[in-house]
């Protein structure tokens, strides 16, 4: 595909996926955090309940809202992923392994965090906060230079379409002249 209707389409792609917001990743990845959650959880705690989106376990309930879902997250990785050129078998990986990552990750944070909240860790809410606000854009960036070393990405998200339409523009005045 040439350059230049590669870099039209990543890009309406992204404007029609952003459109709705990040509501589409929240459709799609609810599901699959929820049902994990609730297998790896009744493994440890047989009585667990699920209700709709919140695990109730004895007394306690909680409550999966969609920042415990990081559909944003899901929707940055995406961004990063279409804002520059790339093979789209590449892409394809890098896309997968990215989300698979966080999703697999995730699933891992509130499982371990409904088990500091059932077993009364004292810090939880610190911990909860800390996690909510910074492990998530952290652990988003790591993810990100993961796929940036394992799939060999050589380009910079939006830099490299700037400075690739730049050099056309460029390119294009001298070929006039």
């Amino acid at each position: 595909m040439n350059q230049k209707v590669s870099l039209f389409f990543r890009y309406i792609i992204l404007l029609i996926v952003g459109l709705p917001g990040p509501y589409l990743f929240y459709l799609v990845f609810t599901p699959l955090t929820i049902y994990p959650v609730f297998f790896v959880l009744r493994l440890f705690y047989p009585s667990i309940i699920l209700e709709n989106t919140s695990l109730i376990i004895g007394a306690n309930t909680i409550n999966l809202i969609p920042a415990c879902i990081a559909g944003a997250a899901y929707y940055l990785i995406l961004i990063l992923n279409l804002a520059m050129p790339m093979k789209l078998e590449k892409r394809a990986r890098s896309i997968i392994f990215a989300f698979f990552s966080f999703l697999l990750l995730n699933i891992l944070r509130i499982v371990i965090f409904t088990a500091l909240f059932i077993g009364g860790f004292e810090l939880f809410d610190l911990a909860h906060k800390l996690t909510w606000y910074l492990g998530s854009t952290i652990l988003v960036v790591a993810i990100w230079f993961l796929s940036v070393y394992i799939f060999k990405i050589k380009e910079i998200p939006f830099y490299t379409d700037l400075k690739n339409l730049s050099n056309t523009i460029i390119n294009k005045g001298k070929r006039k002249k």
